[in-house]
């Protein structure tokens, strides 16, 4: 599979205005879930890995009680790309509001 291209910083800047839950820059985006209790961090985890599976695309995730830091980047392709906005908007879909 080929490497997908990292995005200019530009490009990153530009796509976080639709992700303002999410920060970072061109080496990576992160985001915290807040979740209600420790167990629905760690189903998030377990939903979030799902969804990462069908993309074949994975994510750093550190659980802390009950929040969930979720960290993507393409270290292939040494930083952003596409595919790492795509996860973000679907871990967005999933947790909008947390």
């Amino acid at each position: 599979m080929p490497r997908p291209p990292r995005l200019s910083p530009d490009d990153v800047a530009a796509a976080l205005g639709g992700l303002p839950l999410w920060s970072g820059g061109a080496d990576g985006i992160e985001r915290t879930l807040e979740l209600p209790s420790f167990r629905a961090a760690v189903e998030a985890i377990s939903v979030i890995a799902d969804a990462a599976e069908l993309m074949d695309h994975h994510p750093d995730m550190d659980l802390r009680w009950t929040r969930v830091r979720i960290a993507v980047v393409t270290h292939s392709a040494g930083g952003l790309t596409e595919l790492d906005l795509e996860l973000a908007r679907r871990v967005d879909a999933l947790y909008p509001g947390s």
